[in-house]
């Protein structure tokens, strides 16, 4: 076994040439390529083209740790690299681990990270998205790179205008966001907000606020517009049917992020989307092509066997879709 070893090395060091390049494909070449340096067990022959491919995907700095020669690297790389894992994959073979888990599973899944990444040599790196696809998708999506000026506010809802005037009264002698939050608890009608202080959140001047579900009447933001952060405005302010009392607490400004700022993060949604159109294309045609005779109701009578812990976990579970029924 030896002796064989060491001639396929040599052989290879003599068939390789010099490994740096590959010659323009011909019928001689092919030929040379196709010669085999070393055959392991009955199915495994390891080629000159295989060799040569494999080094040459190599970067220089690797291909270096194999010797301080290109002859040293060939015989290396074969003997230490090819050859073991051939017979590795012999030894795997014969004791079926591809049948086992996890190690079916670890292959499995390393087949489909290798669809995976052929998607995405396929489709390039994020850098190369055209600057045309960039433009476009931010003006799509400007409301996210430009923000108009947002004010803080907090609010209590009071049903008469006399109401709402002893309140502010009592808010002007003590404006502090104790006082101000026991007479929101105490007088606010407004239920999602009267525990917590009145905030009503960042609000835009069309009343929209950035707490979800929650929006103002818009005079109320144009009365916080004319008083300076941290000042209540001095009159009642009538919203709808009822009077609010208005404290302005602060200020976000308006942002804008110019294309050329946001270029690159935006290439890189678009590259993470594209990756993701093609994957699901991918599975769907397989799953349509390949998928046959699936029946999840089978699942019902699946018994798993769990420790204590990731029993309590699936019985938490269960819980929560009984409870959401």
């Amino acid at each position: 076994m030896r002796r064989c070893l060491a001639v396929a090395v040599v052989l290879a060091g003599a068939l390789l040439g010099r490994g740096e390049t590959r010659a323009a494909a011909s019928p001689a070449d092919a030929a040379r390529r196709a010669i085999v340096v070393a055959q392991v067990g009955p199915a495994r022959a390891i080629t000159v083209g295989e060799l040569e491919d494999r080094l040459l995907a190599l970067p220089a700095f690797q291909r270096a740790a194999f010797g301080d020669t290109p002859a040293a690297i060939r015989h290396s790389f074969l003997s230490d690299v090819v050859i073991r894992e051939s017979l590795a994959l012999l030894g795997a073979e014969a004791e079926g681990l591809a049948r086992r888990l996890p190690t079916a599973v670890a292959v499995d899944r390393a087949r489909s990270s290798a669809a995976i990444r052929a998607i995405r040599a396929r489709l390039g790196p994020a850098g190369a998205i055209p600057v045309e696809d960039v433009r476009a998708y931010y003006e799509a999506n400007r409301a996210r790179y430009e923000s108009p000026e947002k004010i803080q506010i907090w609010r209590i809802l009071c049903p008469t205008r006399d109401e709402a005037q002893t309140v502010l009264d009592l808010a002007l002698r003590d404006p502090s966001p104790k006082t101000f939050s026991d007479l929101a608890r105490d007088h606010s009608q407004d239920r999602a907000t009267r525990l917590r202080a009145g905030s009503v959140g960042f609000v835009t001047d069309d009343g929209a606020s950035n707490e979800p579900g929650l929006r103002v009447d818009p005079a109320v933001v144009h009365a916080a517009r004319a008083v300076r952060d941290g000042e209540i405005v001095p009159r009642p302010v009538a919203e709808g049917d009822s009077f609010a009392i208005v404290w302005r607490r602060g200020t976000i400004a308006a942002s804008k992020h110019p294309v050329e700022d946001v270029a690159a993060q935006i290439r890189d949604a678009l590259w993470s989307a594209r990756i993701k159109a093609e994957t699901d294309a991918l599975v769907g045609r397989l799953r349509a092509s390949n998928l046959r005779d699936l029946s999840p109701s089978l699942l019902d009578g699946l018994e798993l066997h769990l420790d204590g812990e990731s029993r309590r976990r699936s019985m938490a579970d269960d819980a929560r879709a009984d409870a959401s029924r």
